[in-house]
């Protein structure tokens, strides 16, 4: 396994990484119809999470960022965005026990696709939803 530190990716690195250099609501445009292509959400995927690679990657070769399952972010529930770290680190508070979710999942109505699209949930919920992504910080 190569060198490094894995942990869960901060809510401001999923956006940066589903955004993949776009501005549009979805990786690959603002279409809702669109979705029925890239996505896994509830009027394609027959109630269940898929494997991961059936649908196009991003633009950065990332695959399922918008929908199939939720994905844990690393960090707490703040309301808003008021005071976040500007280095796009997590945001660990207080409430450590709620944390931000990312990307919809095969449940999922298509605006809970979009790459600005944040839920929470206690983190020590369990989910057929809700799935996660590691992020890897290189060592030096």
């Amino acid at each position: 396994m190569p060198q490094g530190t894995y942990r869960l990716p901060s809510e401001a690195e999923w956006e940066y990484a589903c955004r993949a250099g776009t501005v549009s609501r979805f990786s690959f445009g603002a279409d809702d119809a669109a979705l029925m292509t890239n996505a896994w959400y509830e009027d394609n995927s027959a109630l269940k999470s898929h494997p991961v690679g059936e649908k196009p990657a991003n633009p950065w070769d990332l695959f399922d960022m918008h929908g199939n399952v939720w994905e844990w972010t690393a960090d707490s529930l703040h309301e808003s965005y008021e005071g976040a770290p500007a280095d796009g680190s997590a945001w660990i508070g207080e409430n450590d026990l709620e944390r931000i979710l990312r990307g919809g999942s095969w449940a999922s109505i298509p605006g809970d696709l979009r790459a600005a699209r944040r839920s929470e949930s206690g983190s020590e919920n369990r989910s057929f939803s809700v799935g996660l992504r590691v992020a890897r910080t290189l060592s030096s």
